[in-house]
């Protein structure tokens, strides 16, 4: 008896033992891709964990349906690392591996329609429907359920196939199929019995009559001399000359032959300019530094300003392990990063880099973790947002994790709720590799590792060329509004510095963490405010389209002329986003080019590449954004910084909004005078002289440390304590609150430390679900592992009551 464990790209955390054939048993390995059947009629695509010959005790062993791969297409460092995941973040190994994989190499078996072999069909006893489906099996031997949706053009089609089967006309079976197709192209060649010069004369009088295949003929070998050599594609040939009919024409006369070359979807062969880069005093030291550090920390901090020049720093240490023949894998926050930067290194390294993120087509992805696995030169350098984590690293010898601090690290909405920056340490610990984090405002985890000595720090504390921080200057809203001297949002201040920057030909960043037009439309007579119908919240109007949305669910209308409660027509905005800034922007100052970049402007798989760029490239002199603009990006001419309002984000119910805010506040102001000239930043704010406002105006990181780090301490926080964070969910708001007072008191009798709630969150209805919201706090003398195993015990037995099994749970750990 033969037989392999696999797990299941399905949201179970058991795996699954399946019979196999001797042979099978001998070929397959951990990491093979195999499709196996599951429940009823469905085949997955699963993975083989382990081979062995244990038979299961509870049930009999399927056996797979097909081998998928020839070599494993997963490594056991991978499966190593997705089971710590799965351990650590309290969630189903199957979702780690539904997430990790790419989802065009997670094939599932599709519903095929064949028709049976019987004599006679009694058309006359087909309903319409029937009818049409039988028709169309005529003409072709299976159908897929999609097919016959566009056949009945109707969505629900299982009905007509089910009384199809029960008339014995027609039967269905599952078949897989395989999604991703490498990316052929077309050439083209001279056939060789014409290489000769007699073969070319011979040839010439051939085309003596057919100009037009003479001409193509002509611009090949024209072709063939500027490209030297290089294999000729026909759509470079058609670009000279000629169309598609005459290039098949000469190919049918056998004087060209056609080839096809696999390529790659995504090359950076032609970006790569030879230069030197030449490092400062300051970042050389700083590069040395952590070259010292590394000898004896796995994990390092580069600590260094803002336009302290880091990256610079950190394209030497790739240059340093690639003489080792070692991956590098760069880690980003955003995708909209990822952008800038990979200009930067592909013109460093041209083809070395690969790309990896979710606005790449599935067939992009397929080939970087193929050439990945294939320890191709193609992926020496790879760089990506958090997903880039999951790939095949075969010698890892650096992981460079820049804006360390940036929430976005961590996966919030769909398990694995992982967070990039802890999964990533423990993966260079896998591979015996260097991890370097850096960034101007470090979280205070990490900068609390440094302290104990867990971690190796490098300081940064001047600017690239010596040039200054920006002057940051703090406008009180509440003194300018008694004395007039604003206009909409705009403080005279500002205002004054805009035309100053604007008549200097700089540009001009205005920063506003909110998008749409306003995040309130409210009735004057009686005070009415839209909501969402489905969760608890007011609708943001956005004026482009003119309507209002709920940015939990995606829930629109139309914006409404009168108040749906006391149709009054006396209707006003209230709170501003970007949209109302870029409004008020063009009519303050007419003759600016203004752009705005948030969610809604950029879409597209190149929508940040396309705003970046203009913006780089002078086409816009005021870019209103939101915390996107924040990260890191690069912009020489920008002089001039304005965040319209610092409040929202002070006073946000969160244990790190004083820490987020400085953070964001610091980022922002590091975009101004990033060349030669200081830069200035203007901060509007009802409170100047709040604590946090005056330690981004001094750059005052360890004053904010330090006074973070006492309030942390006393209130049970990280870095001191973990957190995990369960919401419950349901349709039914008494049911949930009986569940979630069951599951608080267990938890409460069973743990000896503190758990808190169950506590309605500040949106406690979202898609028409009620949530409640359990915090559990783990101090550092308690065993994590034991913790989390008497934890999920008690969610095991909270799902064994049958009122509570239409709960839903989620457990999150490190939320923040």
């Amino acid at each position: 008896m033969y037989f392999i464990e696999v797990v299941l790209p399905l949201s179970l955390s058991q795996t699954f033992t399946y019979q196999v054939n001797e042979a099978e048993f001998y070929f397959l390995k951990p990491g093979f891709r195999v499709a196996v059947p599951f429940g009823k009629n469905k085949i997955y695509t699963a993975l083989v964990l382990d081979v062995h010959q244990n038979k299961p005790e509870k049930y009999d062993a399927k056996e797979i349906h097909q081998i998928l791969d020839e070599t494993p297409m997963v490594t056991q460092t991978q499966i190593n690392h997705w089971l710590w995941i799965a351990s650590y973040y309290m969630c189903a190994i199957g979702d780690v591996y539904r997430s990790a994989i790419p989802s065009a190499l997670l094939l599932e078996s599709e519903t095929v329609i064949t028709q049976k072999s019987t004599d006679f069909v009694l058309e006359s006893s087909l309903s319409d429907d029937e009818f049409l489906v039988y028709q169309a099996l005529q003409q072709q031997s299976s159908l897929k359920i999609q097919d016959v949706v566009g056949i009945l053009n109707r969505k629900n089609v299982l009905p007509v196939i089910k009384q199809l089967m029960d008339k014995n006309i027609l039967f269905i079976e599952e078949e897989v199929q395989e999604n991703y197709k490498p990316k052929l192209v077309k050439y083209i060649r001279l056939n060789p019995d014409f290489n000769s010069s007699e073969g070319l004369n011979q040839l010439l009088q051939l085309l003596k009559n057919a100009q037009k295949q003479r001409e193509i003929v002509m611009s090949y070998f024209q072709l063939m001399a500027t490209e030297k050599g290089k294999p000729i594609a026909v759509k470079q040939l058609l670009e000279k000359s000629g169309t598609t009919a005459v290039v098949k024409a000469l190919i049918d006369k056998n004087i060209f032959e056609e080839y096809q070359i696999q390529h790659d979807r995504v090359s950076f062969e032609n970006d790569y300019k030879s230069n030197e880069l030449v490092l400062s005093d300051a970042q050389n030291k700083a590069l040395t530094s952590i070259q010292h550090q590394f000898e004896n920390h796995e994990v390092t901090l580069l600590h260094g300003v803002t336009s302290s020049g880091k990256t610079e720093i950190y394209i030497k240490l790739i240059e340093q392990f690639l003489l080792y023949d070692k991956q590098i894998l760069y880690l980003l926050p955003e995708i909209a990063l990822t952008t800038q930067l990979v200009t930067r290194l592909t013109a460093h390294f041209g083809n070395l880099v690969a790309v990896f993120h979710s606005k790449y087509s599935n067939d992009e992805r397929v080939e970087v973790w193929l050439q990945s696995l294939q320890k191709s030169e193609k992926a020496q350098i790879i760089i990506g947002a958090r997903s880039a984590l999951f790939l095949p690293f075969h010698d890892l010898g650096l992981i460079i994790i820049d804006e360390e601090h940036e929430q976005t690290f961590k996966q919030s909405d769909s398990a694995p709720r992982y967070h990039a920056r802890d999964a990533a340490i423990v993966l260079a610990h896998f591979h015996k590799a260097k991890v370097l984090l850096g960034s101007a405002t470090p979280s205070i985890e990490t900068y609390y590792n440094t302290q104990n000595k867990k971690y190796g720090i490098v300081e940064l504390t001047e600017r690239f060329s010596k040039v200054q921080l920006p002057d940051i200057e703090l406008v009180n809203l509440k003194d300018k509004y008694f004395r007039k001297q604003m206009q909409g949002h705009f403080s005279d201040v500002l205002i004054r510095s805009i035309s100053g920057a604007l008549a200097l030909g700089e540009q001009i960043i205005l920063f506003q963490n909110r998008r749409g037009y306003a995040p309130l439309l409210e009735c004057m007579t009686c005070g009415h405010v839209p909501q969402c119908s489905q969760c608890d919240v007011s609708l943001t109007y956005h004026k482009h389209k003119n309507q209002l949305r709920c940015h939990y669910c995606g829930y629109s209308m139309a914006k409404p002329t009168n108040c749906q409660a006391c149709s009054s027509v006396d209707l006003t905005t209230k709170g501003f986003g970007t949209e109302q800034i870029q409004q008020e922007v063009q009519a303050l100052f007419p003759s600016a080019r203004v752009g705005r970049m948030d969610q809604d402007t950029t879409r597209g798989k190149f929508g940040f590449e396309k705003i970046i760029d203009s913006f780089k490239n002078l086409e816009f002199d005021i870019l209103v954004g939101t915390q996107m603009l924040a990260k890191g990006l690069d912009f020489e001419k920008v002089s001039l910084v304005g965040v319209m309002n610092a409040d929202n984000m002070l006073y946000h119910p969160d244990f790190r909004a004083f820490e987020r805010s400085f953070q964001m506040l610091t980022q922002v102001s590091g975009r101004a005078g990033r060349s030669g000239k200081r830069g200035k930043v203007i901060i509007q704010t009802y409170n100047p002289n709040h604590n946090t406002l005056q330690q981004v105006t001094n750059n005052d990181y360890f004053g904010m440390y330090k006074e973070q780090l006492y309030d942390r301490k006393i209130y049970f926080y990280p870095p001191y304590y973990k957190l995990i964070r369960i919401t419950l969910k349901h349709k039914d708001f008494e049911k949930l609150k009986e569940g979630a007072m069951w599951l608080h008191q267990v938890m409460s009798q069973h743990l000896n430390i503190p758990v808190l709630g169950p506590e309605e969150p500040g949106v406690n209805r979202i898609r028409n679900e009620y949530l409640r919201v359990i915090l559990i706090k783990i101090p550092q003398s308690e065993h994590l592992k034991m913790v989390k195993a008497k934890i999920s015990r008690m969610m095991s037995s909270f799902e064994a009551v049958p009122s509570f099994r239409s709960i839903k749970a989620i457990v999150n750990v490190d939320f923040y």
